[in-house]
């Protein structure tokens, strides 16, 4: 089996460390162009691209794929790379780019996708964030043949994952991650000696996860307790739950939600103690157990209260 792995970040780059570790060939990797990143904003190469490098495989770093596109001259030239790979499937994981037809259309065995939710639940870029934030019970894995459509593609291979109540989209991500890598190379195998059977989607149970924008991680305190600890997990490690105090902005990242504290108007401290900050919300009330002062560290209420006193009454904002 010859392979072109299409991915960019740490998710996909787990997926091509177990299909490299299995002993596929792969022919091709297609990452995203380098971007900036860290204090010097300095060109950063994706962990995809890294680990390719690493281990002598060609990289191809197109920025469209559409030969009709913006930037034809480098659709052109992933095209010669693709038909030079000669390869008889394309996988694909949180590649970043639209596929199409023609892409689709190259390897001998078109294209798989490792999708991190139970289609056709949660379609679209962020299935995690959106999987915690929603108060999913579970979620998993769906090794999916990649059609013209957005995550509509035949189902191949599925496993459930349950969502702990702790649960973050980091810890969760690296889950998911792990298990996709296992799964896409039970998928290889199979496609090795003709074992897949495609099932078609349900047609009953289509939702999208859009992708994260960062306005979305201010926290509104009028929205129920337990709706703000879902969105302070589901919104860590990127982009942070955020909230202001004193002028001050905040991150929050974690949180849990209790009864009691319809009284006092929402964002209103009740008590401030080294088990948490416990804040009013529109309905019940969120005890804050880890928080994080702009240029600060992620600390427990109670070393955070040591550096930043509050009290019952103040009032929490919206970043």
């Amino acid at each position: 089996m010859r392979i072109i792995y299409a991915g960019t970040p740490e998710f996909a780059r787990v997926a091509l460390e177990r299909l490299h570790a299995a002993g596929f060939t792969i022919a091709l990797v297609l990452t995203q162009p380098d971007r900036p990143a860290g204090r010097g904003m300095k060109l950063q190469p994706s962990a995809v691209k890294q680990f390719a490098q690493a281990h002598g495989i060609e990289v191809a770093q197109p920025r469209s794929l559409r030969l009709d596109g913006k930037h034809p001259d480098d659709a052109a030239a992933a095209r010669a790379a693709i038909t030079e790979a000669r390869a008889d499937l394309m996988v694909v994981a949180a590649y970043g780019l639209i596929l199409p037809q023609w892409v689709l259309d190259a390897p001998r065995l078109g294209c798989l996708n490792i999708h991190a939710s139970l289609l056709p639940r949660w379609r679209g870029a962020a299935p995690i964030h959106r999987a915690i934030e929603a108060g999913d019970a579970e979620t998993g894995v769906t090794i999916m043949q990649m059609d013209a459509g957005l995550d509509t593609g035949a189902m191949l291979l599925v496993e459930r994952l349950p969502i702990a109540p702790d649960a973050t989209t980091g810890s969760l991500h690296d889950k998911l991650a792990a298990l996709g890598g296992r799964m896409v190379v039970e998928a290889l195998e199979l496609a090795a000696r003709g074992g897949l059977r495609p099932v078609a989607q349900p047609a009953e149970g289509i939702t999208y996860a859009h992708k994260i924008e960062k306005a979305e991680a201010a926290i509104g305190w009028t929205q129920p307790a337990a709706t703000i600890a879902r969105r302070i997990r589901a919104f860590d490690p990127f982009p942070g739950a955020g909230a202001t105090l004193g002028g001050e902005a905040l991150k929050l990242w974690a949180a849990q939600a209790e009864a009691g504290g319809q009284a006092a108007p929402p964002g209103t401290i009740l008590e401030a103690g080294p088990q948490g900050i416990v804040v009013a919300c529109g309905e019940g009330a969120l005890r804050l157990s880890t928080l994080q002062r702009a240029g600060g560290k992620r600390l427990p209420a109670a070393d955070f209260l040591r550096g930043f006193p509050l009290q019952a009454g103040q009032r929490f904002g919206t970043a």
